[in-house]
């Protein structure tokens, strides 16, 4: 493993990202990457995304894309590694009080501390994760009910 900065983007394999950080890092990540494959709900795809893992709604099932940039795949999940910590990036819980509800609850429940923005769950190793709460998590939510939800999304925003 090298200790080359994690910030870097043009990654062409997740192998490569995560060959390219610290091995702390790398364990964790892989770690936390082998649960969401594991739970990852049929449709979604992993794939490169500039400096972070993706989950995405792959073009082949969603042709419209990220509605700011549909060269881009609709993204569900990402994993990164930023200068302080890592992250699991969250799109299904941003705006879903219900989702939000649940993970904290779960979160608790598992003794562990959340420290989470609108839709990224910051940890700084890979013991501050309850990795039965993230399969949950990345489980909860099919490709095709996460599309429906974005195209409501989407239609309320042209009202």
């Amino acid at each position: 493993m090298s200790n080359s900065s994690s910030g870097k983007s043009g990654f062409k394999t997740v192998e490569e990202y995560l060959d390219s950080l610290p091995e702390d890092r790398c364990t964790a990540l892989g770690t936390v990457r082998e649960v969401v494959l594991k739970h990852l709900p049929q449709g979604y795809v992993e794939c490169m995304q500039g400096a972070m893992i993706g989950y995405v709604v792959p073009h082949s099932l969603y042709p419209r894309g990220y509605h700011c940039d549909p060269r881009q795949p609709l993204q569900y999940a990402a994993l990164s590694s930023g200068k302080s910590s890592m992250s699991l990036h969250m799109m299904a819980i941003y705006g879903d009080a219900a989702a939000q509800a649940w993970l904290q609850t779960s979160w608790k429940a598992a003794g562990k501390k959340l420290d989470m923005g609108k839709a990224c769950i910051r940890f700084k190793k890979l013991d501050d994760l309850p990795l039965d709460v993230v399969g949950q998590l990345i489980a909860r939510l099919p490709a095709r009910d996460y599309i429906e939800r974005v195209e409501k999304f989407l239609q309320s925003r042209k009202r």
